[in-house]
């Protein structure tokens, strides 16, 4: 059995960094604004202001509007710049992120690192999956599909859509499922 002032401690302590933990470790504007270098790296094309502060926000210590003041001084500064909605990192904030980001707290880049995998992962699906409509000189419309594996399609097709909202169908539903949809057109040809 454990004597009291140890269980006490312990108690103590618990508190202390349970405190801590939600705290955060990044407390600094110049810590919000590395990390969000050290995220944009990683990233392989521009991203929305969404996608941004959600990665950015992974420490407990940063809150919403520390980094939207932070992307507006990284654009200010020509780290950032915003193109059509989307940020992307400048020659600039590469060099400058590179250099600074090993300040950051490991636990932090690990946080960052991991978000920013499964968003580069989104993003590298979306880039392979292509859809596009066009009106039909006969009415409705004509939506073309493809999909890549990354060096060339590995699928491409047309369907008639007779209006705009099931052109819209199509296209919402083959970028849900485009991998689904090949398999199955594989599979029904190869019986």
């Amino acid at each position: 059995m454990q004597p009291a002032y140890v269980i006490l401690l312990q108690t103590n302590f618990a508190g202390i960094w349970a405190v801590l933990d939600n705290f955060g470790f990044i407390h600094e504007r110049i810590e919000v604004k590395v990390l969000i270098l050290f995220i944009m790296r990683r990233l392989p094309e521009p991203v929305t202001l969404d996608v941004l502060t959600g990665l950015t926000m992974c420490d407990d210590g940063i809150g919403y509007f520390d980094v939207t003041e932070c992307i507006a001084d990284l654009i200010e500064t020509d780290h950032l710049v915003r193109k059509n909605g989307k940020y992307s990192l400048t020659s600039k904030g590469e060099r400058n992120g590179e250099t600074l980001e090993k300040n950051l707290p490991y636990s932090v880049r690990i946080k960052a690192e991991g978000s920013a995998a499964l968003v580069r992962a989104n993003l590298n699906r979306d880039a392979m999956i292509k859809t596009h409509r066009s009106s039909n000189e006969n009415g409705g419309y004509i939506v073309s599909l493809s999909l890549s594996d990354g060096v060339g399609d590995i699928i491409s097709m047309e369907l008639f859509a007779a209006n705009e909202e099931q052109a819209d169908a199509i296209e919402k539903g083959f970028r849900k499922d485009a991998e689904k949809i090949y398999h199955a057109i594989i599979d029904m040809l190869a019986k």
